[in-house]
């Protein structure tokens, strides 16, 4: 039996750190102008760009679903990290370029820029939705597993009331740069901290080729067998594969082909929580270069991130957790890994390190999970702030804009609080939880944001059209997946159902458009054509190699290619 504790070391440097990242961010704020606070007065170099982009990616949530899915063999969760490289390639060519040059503060403004105010409003209301529903109360719900480790008596809705004011302390009277200044610390601390781990779990386990040979003998005992999609894992190199076949219930190569991709381009090319970061980008090279930078740092993570959850598999497969007094959904302990494999990476943390190293890992982690919460709050006031307020109320000053921003982060606290209490009961895993939800939200965006930019036809009627058609066959797929109506279409896999999503969206969208009337001229300046990419290689001419951004993303793809080659 498995029994965590945590020394008066440790709880003192979690504390401590605490309180400096706290002051840190205060120390940052700015707050003179709407465009400071919530755009950090669009001063930002690429570095910090890069590495806010990852760290707001790779936050708790994501971490702890990495590591528990790869216990759960699914390593071809990483899949979601790679193509995150190729689709920021994608967006610092034809995307930033347009937002930069639009100089809006958030993606539904963008949207009215291009369409009309019809598709801006409902944007705006789903990105809000989705940042409480996905990125804040994910975060708080990480923060609560960690914490509850260490205080078990402590009623979990206490512990994130705590934690999300802990996150709120800086952020509202801060605003993007005290969120982006104290991501780049709470980045650097979580690598570290990951390649920690990572060093002593492959220490247990004899190394990389004690970990295959490990894998390997637990292979040949049929332990990897999925009854979902009647699958059996035969070897470490099996379990370590990107590629499962068609039937695979986690992750099927169809679905890694058409329904993964809709997924990334939403998170990194639509997403005010995301985006908002390049939109503070200094100019555009600084925009372009941050980006790849950022798809560069999500590489290293199968190492650092998701190899130590396959570990895991052979640390703690049959470990009795019940001493750990995590309480499943149905009321009952969890008695091993298999039953909360969301505990996988927080076992690792409390089993391997020690003492003093400990507790600066668990600061991180918390860390990565304030970063992530402080970002969505800010995220989410922004779109409250510039898409619902300014128009209704455009007479408030700048500082007047400010003080709503902070009063929708406070109200923003007090629902994705409320809302971090129920993941345990919609899905099994917080990685299958996120994917799920994103998989009936972005598929509509996905095809409008593409359609704006590659086809001048398209316009504002035939976008709304298509986002409320998303929005009613999302409402349609939920309700029957809550109460099974429809079993055929509730056993389609989440990853093809948002490819088949983004079908019907991108048609109607093609249909009402080309019945409605005139889209956008060829001189739109919202339109991609190949003038543009003829006058970049004009100003690109005599550029070094290392500034250049295409050649940085060819070399960027080339990378990629050469890992998922290896794994495959």
């Amino acid at each position: 039996m498995i029994d965590l504790g945590l020394g008066t070391l440790d709880l003192g440097i979690m504390i401590l750190y605490g309180v400096l990242i706290i002051g840190y961010g205060l120390y940052h704020a700015k707050r003179d102008s709407s465009e400071e606070y919530f755009l950090a007065g669009r001063n930002m170099i690429w570095p910090i760009v890069g590495i806010s982009l990852f760290a707001a990616n790779i936050s708790s949530s994501t971490l702890v679903g990495l590591a528990g899915d790869a216990f759960k063999t699914n390593t071809h969760v990483f899949n979601y990290e790679w193509l995150a490289s190729v689709i920021l390639v994608f967006f610092a060519i034809f995307f930033l370029p347009f937002y930069l040059k639009s100089r809006v503060y958030t993606m539904p403004e963008f949207l009215e820029k291009r369409y009309d105010r019809r598709s801006r409003y409902y944007f705006s209301a789903i990105t809000i939705i989705g940042n409480v529903l996905i990125d804040t109360a994910a975060a708080l719900y990480v923060g609560n597993i960690i914490l509850k480790l260490i205080f078990p008596g402590m009623d979990s809705w206490i512990i994130i009331v705590i934690l999300a004011f802990a996150a709120a302390a800086y952020t509202i009277p801060g605003g993007l740069n005290s969120v982006i200044q104290t991501e780049v610390i709470q980045a650097i601390l979580l690598i570290i901290g990951s390649c920690i781990v990572t060093y002593y779990a492959l220490d247990q386990v004899g190394g990389w080729s004690g970990m295959m040979s490990g894998i390997d003998a637990l292979a040949a005992t049929g332990a990897f067998y999925d009854p979902e999609s009647d699958i059996t894992l035969h070897s470490a190199q099996e379990v370590l594969s990107l590629v499962r076949p068609a039937n695979d219930s986690f992750m099927p190569w169809t679905g890694l082909l058409v329904g993964a991709p809709i997924l990334g381009f939403y998170f990194w090319a639509n997403n005010q929580f995301m985006v908002q970061r390049v939109l503070g980008a200094k100019d555009l090279n600084h925009g372009r270069w941050g980006a790849l930078f950022a798809g560069l740092l999500k590489l290293p993570v199968i190492f650092i991130m998701v190899i130590p959850g396959t570990i895991a598999i052979l640390l703690f497969r049959e470990v009795d957790l019940s001493g750990m007094n995590y309480i499943l959904p149905n009321g009952e302990v969890c008695q091993d890994l298999n039953d909360c494999p969301n505990m996988t990476y927080p076992l690792l943390l409390f089993t391997l390190l020690p003492k003093g190293i400990l507790g600066l890992v668990l600061a991180g982690l918390l860390a990565a999970m304030m970063s992530s919460v402080s970002a969505t709050f800010n995220s989410a006031s922004t779109l409250i702030t510039m898409d619902f307020v300014r128009i209704l109320r455009p007479n408030l000053t700048s500082k007047q804009l400010v003080r709503v921003g902070q009063i929708s982060t406070l109200v923003l606290v007090v629902l994705a609080s409320v809302w971090a209490t129920q993941i345990d009961k919609i899905a099994d895993t917080l990685w299958l939880y996120l994917q799920l939800v994103l998989s009936f939200i972005c598929p509509p965006v996905v095809a409008v944001f593409i359609l704006g930019l590659f086809w001048k036809k398209a316009n504002g009627t035939g976008a709304i059209s298509s986002l409320i058609t998303g929005l009613i066959l999302a409402l349609f797929l939920l309700f029957s997946k809550s109460y099974a109506l429809a079993p055929f279409i509730n056993n389609i896999h989440f990853l093809h159902m948002a490819f088949f999503l983004f079908l019907i969206c991108m048609m109607v969208h093609i249909i009402v458009s080309s019945i409605s009337g005139k889209g956008q001229d060829s001189e739109s300046p919202y339109i991609w054509t190949r003038s543009i990419l003829r006058e970049e290689s004009e100003e690109l001419k005599g550029v070094p190699w290392y500034q250049n951004y295409r050649i940085l993303s060819v070399l960027l793809i080339l990378i990629t290619a050469i890992l998922v080659g290896y794994f495959w």
